[in-house]
Formats: C-alpha cells, sequence, structure tokens
C-alpha cells in the first residue's frame, strides 16, 4: 500500500495535479525505525486541492478506482471517497482486496478539527508537511493506541524545527494554530502528554526515548508560551460547556466530479 500511495502521488504530479499523503503511510514514509512502527493499513488517505477536483476524478478512473457514491449522503468530514473497482495483482503481486480504498480530502483535512492544507501541500514531495502530519493525529479526541505509535515514530525519527524545514517538524506552526484554536489546544497537549508516559510501554529503551521526550517538552513548552489573542481568551472562558470539537461518527463527502 505505501507504493500505491507514491504511485498515486505520482500519477497526480505527472498530470500537474496535486496530490499528498495523509495517515499512517504517510507517518511511514517518514520513519526509519520501522520494526517499531510497522502495522497494518486498512487504506490510504490523500489530500488535493478542490479547484482540481474534477480533473482527480479523472485521475482515478484511470488508476482503476471508481467513486463510491453511496457515501455522499452519510459522511460528516468533507471528503469525497474512491474505491478500488475489482480485485487485481498489485507491485510485488500482493493482491488488492475489493474493499481497499483511497479517502480524498480536498482543501481542508476535516475531523475532530479541520486543517487547511491549500497552502502547505508543496512543503514534502509525497506526503503533507511533517507537522501537519503531527497534527493530524494530535487533533483525534478518542486518542488511540495506533495514533500514540504513530506519534511516537514521528517523534523519534523527524526534527524538530521553527520554520518550514523539509523533513522536520515545524514547531511555531503548531504552537500557532493551538494558540488561535482553544479547541486544538485544548486536545493537543494531552495527547502529547500520554505519549511521554507510554514510551517505555512501546518497548523504546531509556537512550530511544531521549529525543522523543525532549520532543514533546519543546512542543509542550511552544504551544503553552505561544501567545494567545483575545478570541482565544474568551472560548476558554467558555470551556467545554460548549462542544470543542466535531463529533465524527462517518464519512463525508463532496463528490469529486461536482
Amino acid at each position: 500500500m505505501a507504493a500505491e500511495g507514491r504511485r498515486i502521488v505520482d500519477a497526480a504530479r505527472e498530470r500537474g495535479l496535486t496530490l499528498r499523503l495523509l495517515g499512517g503511510l504517510a507517518v511511514r514514509d517518514h520513519c526509519e525505525v520501522l520494526d517499531f512502527w510497522d502495522r497494518d493499513h486498512s487504506d490510504l488517505d490523500v489530500v488535493g486541492l478542490r479547484v482540481e477536483a474534477q480533473q482527480l476524478g479523472t485521475l482515478f478512473a484511470e488508476l482503476g478506482y471508481a467513486e463510491r457514491l453511496e457515501v455522499r449522503e452519510t459522511t460528516l468530514t468533507g471528503q469525497a471517497q474512491v474505491v478500488r473497482r475489482g480485485v487485481h495483482a498489485a507491485a510485488g503481486g500482493a493482491r488488492q482486496h475489493t474493499d481497499d480504498h483511497v479517502d480524498v480530502f480536498l482543501d481542508v483535512f476535516r475531523m475532530d478539527h479541520a486543517l487547511d492544507l491549500r497552502e502547505r501541500l508543496a512543503l514534502e514531495p509525497y506526503t503533507v508537511s511533517c507537522a501537519d502530519l503531527l497534527l493530524t493525529k494530535l487533533q483525534i479526541a478518542r486518542f488511540e493506541a495506533k495514533d500514540v505509535r504513530d506519534v511516537l515514530a514521528l517523534l523519534e525519527d523527524v526534527p524538530l524545527a521553527d520554520g518550514r524545514v523539509p523533513g522536520a517538524i515545524d514547531v511555531s506552526y503548531i504552537a500557532g494554530l493551538c494558540a488561535h484554536d482553544w479547541g486544538l489546544w485544548y486536545d493537543v497537549p494531552p495527547h502529547l502528554r500520554r505519549c511521554g508516559v507510554e514510551m517505555e510501554a512501546y518497548g523504546l529503551d531509556a537512550a530511544e526515548r531521549d529525543h522523543p521526550e525532549a520532543a514533546v517538552a519543546r512542543l509542550s513548552a511552544a504551544i503553552d508560551g505561544a501567545p494567545k489573542p483575545l478570541a482565544w481568551k474568551l472560548r476558554a472562558k467558555v470551556g467545554t460547556r460548549v462542544s470543542w470539537h466535531a463529533e465524527v461518527e462517518g464519512q463525508d463527502g463532496a463528490s469529486l466530479n461536482e
């Protein structure tokens, strides 16, 4: 599936279109310690531009995917979904199953929180930026074991930076988003702390924990120390009396052909 993800991104690039990987397979693209990180995947997640939606629909059809139109009425996350047509041999002889699919987000990664990615898709060649990739995990309200593992893999293998540095996590970008979105601020730091606490349980020895522990501390300090505007402070006074994240129960979507 990792090879398939790169094939899709390359095929889009050849046609002058923009697609980047999201999710666990995007984490894998930046991860060197695969024996720690490796896990099963049920789908591919990519993000593209809404203005290219029609061309993307044509691209996926040419690659052997067909849009699953029935999800348009039931999904909630602002994405379109395409599903593989039939069973066929993939690269390396592995078999693809009929339920293998690609979730295609357009402009915005919209799950528990919304991340606008329109201006950020050129930062990495195959995936969204490492900072955005980390946030797609940390923004999840129901933070699960697989999300902890993905975050630890990123913090273990990817350096931190202040600013847009390819192959690095932009600390100032993450802190800035949390400083302007109280809901994101409310969810991200506790998930970082959980990752810090659970490192040993995931098999990282003392030496292996040095880098992710330092990363957790630096990210947490940056988020805490970023200046908060008045709108953030007013929202903070309301707190959890009003929902601070979307309730995700399905997958949404605008059609790629709409």
